[in-house]
């Protein structure tokens, strides 16, 4: 068995309440979750997911949708303090993405890793401090829930049905209990909510 240092693996989400991080429209329609994404609640949802975290663990996708926007904020002094913070901590800490198209890493301290994100935990689980992040990514999230190897969900809840698009939670994932260690509501009925996994 692979030593491990006792990092936590965690993963932030935005979810609808019928379970789907994207809408009808595909994996860019994010029209009905924006809303909730900039209320009170949903900032210091994001100040509690990075806090405590060394690494972000990115697919491709988000690690360009990403590099696009968060280091524009990171430089705004007009930003929101909590999303500058959040900001400033991505372009400042090691990213990790994963990725079978990439060659070359498309931000500053990052590196691109063509290997299964259940590997790639381990390996960064042996080395290191402070939690290792899977940022928004659904497709490595869904990955280390079928390989058990997510500690925390940071989770926000929006209270929509969206009708259509995927889902995190798909059939064949194996039993996990969860316990609840943090929840708040929002005024838009948006819930931020930090589960545990309880081994």
């Amino acid at each position: 068995m692979t030593e491990t240092t006792g990092r936590r693996v965690t993963a932030n989400l935005v979810l609808s309440l019928d379970g789907r991080y994207n809408g009808p429209g595909g994996a860019h329609d994010f029209g009905t979750f924006a809303p909730y994404a900039i209320t009170e609640v949903a900032r210091d949802h994001m100040t509690r997911i990075w806090q405590d975290a060394t690494t972000a663990l990115l697919g491709r996708i988000n690690a360009e949708g990403f590099l696009g926007y968060w280091p524009s904020v990171a430089a705004d002094e007009d930003a929101d303090p909590r999303d500058r913070g959040y900001a400033k901590w991505l372009v400042d800490t090691e990213k990790v993405i994963l990725s079978t198209t990439l060659t070359e890493a498309p931000w500053e301290r990052a590196r691109v890793v063509n290997a299964p994100a259940a590997d790639v935990v381990t390996d960064l689980k042996a080395t290191g401090e402070g939690d290792i992040l899977v940022n928004s990514s659904a497709s490595i999230i869904k990955a280390l829930l079928s390989a058990d190897l997510l500690d925390r969900l940071y989770l926000m809840v929006f209270p929509e049905i969206v009708g259509g698009g995927q889902r995190l939670f798909d059939d064949g994932l194996p039993a996990t209990k969860w316990t609840l260690t943090s929840q708040e509501t929002g005024e838009l009925g948006e819930i931020a909510l930090v589960y545990d996994r309880a081994r």
